[in-house]
């Protein structure tokens, strides 16, 4: 059958929800992940609003407990996840050399999806109120149904996280296939950039991590919308089997966040050194060697429940035996600046400013692997100061970094580094004011998820410097956003190179036209740009002759297959089992339009592909 010669071209705001374009993919990733991270960030910010003083009265109660649920629920995994995702959608096909991802339609879906989880999930404010049982759910707190079908909480919680979770696993299939299949002539594993690296095994953390908590997600629903058994002790259940399968999920997700901001300093360090990655196949196993040890730790979050002291033993030695590969890292990091001609942008600052902090997350860390000392640490503020310095300290900074670093590659602007630099400042200082001080309150004994404390038991400075710490992080976040808005308003004049770096996204056009490169290059070494600048070539060389480039067409059916299955969670909420019934049927039938009807896409032909110019 012919291809079709002109492309379905759709303008505004139906450009965006047909798009299968990884790059716009991307920004859509990045635009709801930026939305969710201020959500989950108000919610921090009035948590600490209720611990400025002791014994205040206003967020209190069961909203305290929906504020401290929805705080961590909507940052792991509505707003952490997804900014990971926008800049794996953006880059790595750049990096490898491709002209997209293996699978442009299941990209698109696995944004919407991740989507419409989200806002199920936030609908819960409205509609009766939002879960209470803690970011990790544990029943039986998680299970507990009310009569009057007012409490529906957990319900959100539960149906928003499968459907969001389906998205996130198609999309770490996606990048496997994507990586496994579609480098660039030449571009060998071990010539990857550290991001791709870290992008390749964060995918398969995702494969492997996800299905657990999805199984536990499905006993779940089972028990709380079917009157299921699973972890209902009075029907015979137990509910240390949802502790089991949250952290087999839930420790490897804390390295499916970690690894990619790894992978982004790794990037951005070398950059700005003007130097090759230190150690760099070292760095790439012990990247691997990571993912493969985060699998077996998961018990450590579970030191006190009894697993025995052969357990505790086990657990606790997989977790420190973790510290050395990424010590590895840290060397790295430092031997790589070392020596090298160290230019600070807000890139950089931000990249450097993540090393010495996520050694300190690190060090707790170790300190939590100790069974003996977790039975005095667990369930207090240092284990929230530890948390966050790995997830704030670690990732956020890493992802603030790489905003800085590809802004120009993805929007074709760049930002202004004065504010950025401000930003930096407030953010970081912010940053270490609110959680250091927390380390020393769970050592006095604060319990987390307390909404009051008592005014004579010495924990008011801690929490007034705490508050004030998240209210400068605040701060430093709205000058981000300034940022943003007003780079938007210049002209898209960023340079190809701005940073004079060393991978293959900085080799093409910025913003990158449709179809990415308008040759495939040929990568002839790690740090395949560097190498073609060091050998007095402008360009890269191209490994196929010019001519016409196959792309996949825009499709809504992504968007409306996903609106089907949001639409089927309120009805198995409700009970209303003719309104799941519809979205499902209308999924299948998105599904089954997609089987039969074989969408060829189009190509640009040859003498289209320097008029067709970049599209943002």
């Amino acid at each position: 059958m012919a291809h079709g010669h002109t492309a379905k071209r759709y303008t505004g705001l139906m450009d965006w929800l047909t798009t299968v374009d990884h790059k716009k993919i991307g920004i859509l990733y990045l635009i709801a992940g930026g939305i969710f991270f201020l959500l989950g960030g108000i919610e921090a910010i009035l948590i600490r609003v209720q611990l400025l003083y002791p014994d205040q009265k206003i967020f209190f109660g069961d909203t305290f407990n929906q504020l401290t649920t929805m705080h961590g629920t909507t940052m792991i995994f509505l707003a952490a996840m997804p900014v990971i995702f926008a800049f794996m959608n953006a880059i790595v096909p750049l990096q490898i050399g491709a002209r997209d991802v293996a699978f442009p339609f299941v990209n698109a879906l696995g944004f919407w999806l991740f989507f419409f989880g989200g806002v199920l999930l936030n609908t819960s404010w409205f509609l009766g109120g939002a879960p209470a049982a803690g970011w990790t759910a544990y029943p039986p707190l998680a299970g507990i149904i009310d009569p009057s079908g007012a409490f529906k909480g957990v319900d959100f919680y539960v149906l928003g996280l499968q459907i969001a979770g389906l998205g996130t696993l198609i999309g770490g299939i996606n990048f496997l296939v994507t990586i496994i299949n579609m480098r660039a002539p030449g571009m060998t594993y071990m010539r990857m950039p550290m991001f791709t690296w870290t992008a390749f095994i964060t995918s398969l953390l995702i494969l492997f991590a996800f299905p657990a908590i999805t199984v536990g997600l499905v006993e779940m629903m089972f028990d709380r919308i079917f009157g299921g058994a699973f972890f209902d002790i009075a029907k015979g259940g137990n509910p240390v089997l949802w502790e089991h399968l949250f952290w087999i999920f839930g420790h490897p997700e804390v390295y499916i966040l970690i690894l990619p901001a790894f992978g982004i300093v790794s990037d951005v360090v070398a950059t700005f050194s003007r130097k090759r990655l230190f150690g760099y196949s070292s760095m790439v196993f012990a990247t691997a060697l990571i993912g493969f040890l985060g699998f077996m730790v998961w018990a450590h979050h579970m030191f006190t429940t009894g697993i025995g002291p052969v357990g505790d033993a086990i657990f606790g030695v997989a977790t420190m035996a973790i510290a050395v590969p990424t010590g590895v890292k840290i060397f790295n990091w430092l031997f790589t600046l070392w020596g090298g001609q160290i230019r600070f942008t807000t890139a950089n600052i931000f990249a450097t400013a993540f090393i010495p902090t996520f050694v300190m997350g690190g060090v707790t860390g170790v300190m939590l692997a100790v069974p003996a000392a977790d039975f005095q640490y667990h369930d207090t503020y240092f284990v929230v100061a530890h948390f966050h310095y790995v997830i704030v300290g670690g990732l956020v900074l890493g992802l603030f970094a790489a905003s800085y670093y590809w802004w120009p590659k993805m929007f074709g602007r760049m930002l202004n580094e004065t504010l950025g630099k401000i930003h930096f400042w407030t953010f970081f200082i912010g940053f270490h004011m609110t959680f250091f001080p927390q380390h020393f309150l769970g050592l006095m004994g604060m319990p987390r998820r307390v909404f009051t404390y008592q005014a004579d038991a010495g924990l008011e400075q801690g929490n007034f410097i705490s508050t004030i710490g998240a209210f400068l992080m605040g701060i430093g976040t709205i000058i981000f956003l300034i940022n943003i808005f007003a780079s938007l308003r210049r002209p898209m004049d960023a340079p190809a190179d701005p940073w004079d770096a060393r991978t293959l996204e900085w080799t093409i056009p910025s913003p990158p036209p449709e179809y990415n490169f308008k040759q495939t290059p040929l990568v002839r070494g790690y740090d395949a740009f560097w190498k073609e600048k060091m050998a007095g070539n402008k360009e890269m060389t191209p490994a196929e002759p010019i001519g016409s480039i196959h792309m996949p067409s825009p499709s809504i059916l992504p968007f409306l297959m996903s609106v089907g299955l949001f639409v089927a969670g309120y009805g198995f909420m409700y009970h209303t089992y003719i309104v799941s019934i519809l979205g499902i049927g209308m999924t299948l039938i998105c599904m089954f339009f997609r089987s039969v009807y074989d969408d060829h896409g189009f190509h640009i032909e040859p003498e289209e592909l320097n008029d067709k110019g970049a599209k943002a």
